[in-house]
């Protein structure tokens, strides 16, 4: 058994953006069980409560072509029943602990989270660590499952004008990479899915050492540590072979596509290929890029005073809703995005200029000094604030570890934004928000069928 015991505090003195506190956390212990999994404890007194995460370093960005949408059909099975506990009994326990919880399935990882007063760790461990290895099959369970998912499917991504547009949108910006799958799966592969391939992927996966466990709250790290051996420590792992790496091959100019659906609303997505924390051809020197990426995306989109609703919605009134984001922590190169819908008495053409003339300013002209100190005291001061919630400590370390980074960057991440400078912004503008890395994608509104859901594109 490793154990290390890490003592983390952000020291960014924050007095300089004009805040009076420090970021600081508590003690975080991480531990290493026999079998490998991986238990990071933090500490939290404020409230007898605590949070319990169990993440799988698997999602739809492992899967390959022609078998997509197994991750997250797993995670419905997983409430399914196992040889000690029926079907459904899982929730039914959780309900009567008065715990709250849930799941849910991304690109890099499924992750399985209870919230409960600090006395019932003991069955979410239990619980938990009985799902890991002893989950049962059954082929009606399967089916029915499987419909469910085909008909969520439906509901929130066929019959969803802008779900759609997204999801052509990103099975073209990626032409080799994995992420260009959606993680409910396409619909041929849902329809061919067989239970002997969800088994396989679950003796494969769901293994003590494909796995991090992330507890938050009011308890003491060594009687966890205690616990997780009593429940998890005698779970056989699985010999646990890395995808093939999938590679995103090099872009040589713009791609652009057009969905045409029946919608009220046109809507304008623009996605620029960018590095990550994990990206592997990042230099040395090149690292603070993608803390650069992020601030960037709080200077265009980070509350209303920020450029595009201040300037685009407010200002010119050439679109209804705009928006800029960036994951820093994905597991693979990742995209900028833009998106929007225009104004009544504008077209996507006129947004997506705008949106390049927001682009070209950032190129040009360096944020002035003020104005980055007032939106880093903005941003920071919200990071800070989100630490009040256990959950969401709880959601930054485990991220972190499924996606294969140091959770130890969690606490690094104030400080490393806090340092970056206005020639910093101009330059990852310049070198990345360009048109070799750059995918448009457009919906184009066909007439409404008066049969069919109006329901306004959101």
């Amino acid at each position: 058994m490793k154990i290390r015991i890490i003592i983390l505090g952000i020291a960014v003195l924050l007095s300089a953006l004009n805040l009076t506190a420090f970021a600081k956390s508590g003690a975080i212990y991480e531990f290493q069980l026999d079998n490998g999994l991986l238990l990071l404890v933090k500490e939290d007194h404020r409230a007898p409560v605590v949070v319990s995460q169990v993440w799988y370093k698997i999602g739809s960005s492992y899967e390959q072509a022609g078998k997509t949408g197994l991750s997250h059909l797993l995670e419905h099975m997983m409430f399914k029943g196992t040889a000690k506990h029926g079907p459904g009994e899982f929730s039914r326990i959780m309900a009567e602990q008065g715990a709250q919880e849930n799941a849910f399935t991304s690109a890099d990882y499924t992750a399985y989270y209870q919230k409960l007063e600090k006395n019932r760790l003991p069955i979410s461990f239990a619980m938990e660590a009985d799902r890991m290895r002893g989950l049962l099959f059954d082929a009606a369970a399967f089916e029915k499952e499987r419909q469910v998912v085909i008909e969520e499917r439906r509901t929130r991504t066929d019959d969803k004008p802008t779900s759609l547009t997204y999801e052509a949108f990103k099975s073209t910006a990626f032409q080799t990479s994995p992420y260009r799958n959606p993680t409910i799966g396409w619909p041929s592969d849902l329809k061919t899915m067989k239970l002997p391939d969800l088994q396989d992927w679950y003796r494969q996966w769901y293994a003590p050492n494909n796995a991090i466990v992330v507890v938050v709250g009011d308890v003491n790290p060594q009687q966890v540590y205690q616990l997780a051996q009593k429940h998890f420590g005698k779970l056989k792992p699985s010999t646990i072979t890395p995808p093939t790496p999938r590679p995103e091959v090099e872009q040589h100019g713009i791609k652009r596509i057009t969905v045409k659906r029946p919608a009220k609303l046109p809507y304008l997505l623009m996605g620029y290929k960018v590095p990550v924390l994990n990206s592997q051809q990042l230099e040395a020197h090149e690292q603070q890029d993608v803390y650069a990426l992020e601030l960037l995306a709080a200077v265009l989109d980070y509350g209303d005073s920020a450029r595009l609703m201040r300037e685009l919605v407010r200002g010119q009134e050439i679109a209804t809703t705009v928006s800029a984001s960036y994951d820093l922590f994905s597991r693979l190169d990742d995209l900028f995005v833009f998106s929007g819908i225009p104004a009544q008495a504008y077209d996507v053409q006129a947004l997506e200029q705008a949106i390049r003339q927001q682009i070209k300013r950032l190129q040009t002209e360096v944020v002035s000094q003020q104005a980055l100190q007032r939106i880093k005291t903005q941003f920071i001061a919200n990071k800070i604030y989100e630490k009040d919630s256990v959950f969401y400590q709880a959601m930054q370390l485990g991220e972190l570890a499924a996606t294969g980074l140091d959770w130890r960057l969690a606490e690094q991440y104030i400080e490393q934004v806090t340092a970056i400078t206005p020639a910093q912004l101009q330059s990852v503008a310049k070198k990345y928000f360009n048109d070799e890395r750059l995918t448009v994608a457009v919906l184009e509104p066909q007439a409404l069928d008066k049969t069919e859901d109006t329901e306004q594109v959101q």
